[in-house]
């Protein structure tokens, strides 16, 4: 692995790439700056924790609102999720998952329709006294 974890090699390049949509032809404006810079700047600022507009342009990763731009547009497109599946697959098929420690997410799982509702509970925050005058 690379000392500079924002380098995306070869050989998850050649993962990634695939699914990226296409640019339109006649696109208006500049030559956008290469899809693989841009997620190198992206992962660059992941790691860093800085923010898009300190992303340095020396780097070649072109400006940070051009990468913010093209993360939502790759989120869009399904691009994340899409490898996330790939991976998870070829780790499965390896044998590299171990599933007994898997868990359920409620915010990507939905609950059952017409689940039963539980039952209402009395409060038990502090109130004050009843009035006796």
């Amino acid at each position: 692995m690379s000392n500079k974890p924002w380098i995306v090699d070869d050989e998850l390049w050649a993962r990634i790439e695939p699914l990226l949509p296409a640019w339109p032809e006649r696109s208006p404006g500049p030559r956008p700056v290469d899809d693989r810079c841009c997620l190198q700047g992206i992962l660059f600022v992941l790691y860093t924790g800085i923010t898009w507009q300190q992303l340095p342009m020396e780097l070649g990763f072109g400006s940070g609102q051009t990468c913010w731009r093209r993360l939502g547009r790759w989120q869009e497109a399904g691009v994340f999720e899409a490898l996330h599946r790939i991976l998870l697959a070829e780790l499965n098929a390896a044998g590299q998952i171990d599933w007994t420690r898997a868990c359920v997410d409620a915010s990507h799982v939905r609950a059952k329709k017409g689940a039963r509702r539980p039952a209402r509970r009395r409060s038990t925050a502090a109130r004050p006294a009843a009035n006796t005058t």
